[in-house]
């Protein structure tokens, strides 16, 4: 039986942030967000009579949430107070002060997945075709571009490369992704000359004794950082203007969507992307249904009636 009486409802989620501090050992951003969801879900119990842990059931739960969404919360945020909500009536129920846990009753508001911005294939042509490649900087930039738009990887792979990674070749480039799982990738000729260059002509430029065996380096000779490429990408990208200001997970983006413009069938370029489960992949399969509605309302006379 629940133990009620023992604590107010406002002292069992202070209780609560201390357990997920202590012994859960949350971000403070998480345990910030996660109390304030409490506090707006025991300000909400007090309108209506329920002042005590025992008193909270699914029915005041689903009312406060609902009463979230008619105030035009983000479903992202309402996704995370169905998280807070649920996380705190487990500890409830564990330490006693619920018979029941109403949270596995509560659904999971769908959070929705925005399409990513992705350039046209003439926008990457232009950016790869025009970037000044000059000196060692200019070398490694136009060879970190050519591999993030050819290859698909994630910026934390593509710092993570060393330079036995790259089969010449092959054309192919091996890759350490998501939890340690190996994958090997195509890489085009472009590429593959991009970073022939960089390594002949750019990269003894900046290496030093402690550059080991990474592929790509920064201007002091470490191991390139993922923060630095992101600045390279957005750097190059402003610099060849009239685009979307993209980060490298932008140009994975765009090179699946270029993938699958192109014919590629989706198994195909899960495997190239490293996506555990497919679903993820088939995001890309609804940009590229978008991109064709975009043109089609652009180009068709009678399209805006259609549409």
């Amino acid at each position: 039986m629940p133990q009620r009486g023992l604590v107010d409802l406002n002292e069992a989620v202070d209780e609560f942030g201390r357990h997920l501090h202590a012994e859960r050992g949350v971000s403070p951003h998480t345990l910030r967000a996660y109390l304030g969801d409490l506090a707006d879900l025991c300000a909400y119990a007090s309108t209506v009579g329920v002042t005590e842990p025992a008193e909270v059931d699914v029915s005041l739960l689903r009312a406060w949430l609902a009463r979230q969404h008619a105030l035009g919360r983000a479903r992202a945020t309402l996704a995370r107070r169905t998280a807070a909500a649920r996380a705190f009536t487990h500890h409830l129920h564990r330490r006693g002060l619920l018979e029941n846990d109403p949270g596995l009753l509560l659904g999971t508001p769908k959070k929705r997945r925005d399409l990513p911005g992705v350039l046209t294939q003439d926008d990457a042509a232009r950016l790869l075709e025009t970037l000044d490649a000059e000196g060692p900087m200019g070398l490694r930039d136009l060879a970190v571009l050519e591999v993030l738009y050819g290859t698909g990887v994630r910026v934390s792979e593509l710092c993570g490369l060393d330079i036995d990674d790259l089969d010449t070749g092959r054309r192919t480039v091996r890759v350490l992704g998501k939890g340690n799982r190996e994958r090997t990738v195509p890489i085009g000729e472009p590429a593959v000359r991009a970073v022939e260059d960089w390594l002949r002509a750019g990269r003894p430029a900046v290496a030093t004794e402690t550059s080991g065996p990474a592929l790509f380096l920064g201007a002091r000779g470490g191991r390139l950082h993922p923060t630095s490429a992101r600045r390279i990408v957005h750097s190059r990208i402003a610099d060849a203007g009239t685009m979307p200001n993209l980060s490298p997970h932008g140009l994975r983006h765009t090179a699946a969507t270029h993938l699958l413009e192109g014919g590629a069938d989706l198994r195909s370029v899960q495997e190239i992307l490293g996506h555990a489960s497919l679903q993820t992949t088939q995001l890309y399969t609804h940009v590229s249904a978008e991109r064709l509605k975009q043109v089609h309302r652009q180009a068709h006379p009678r399209a805006a009636r259609d549409d």
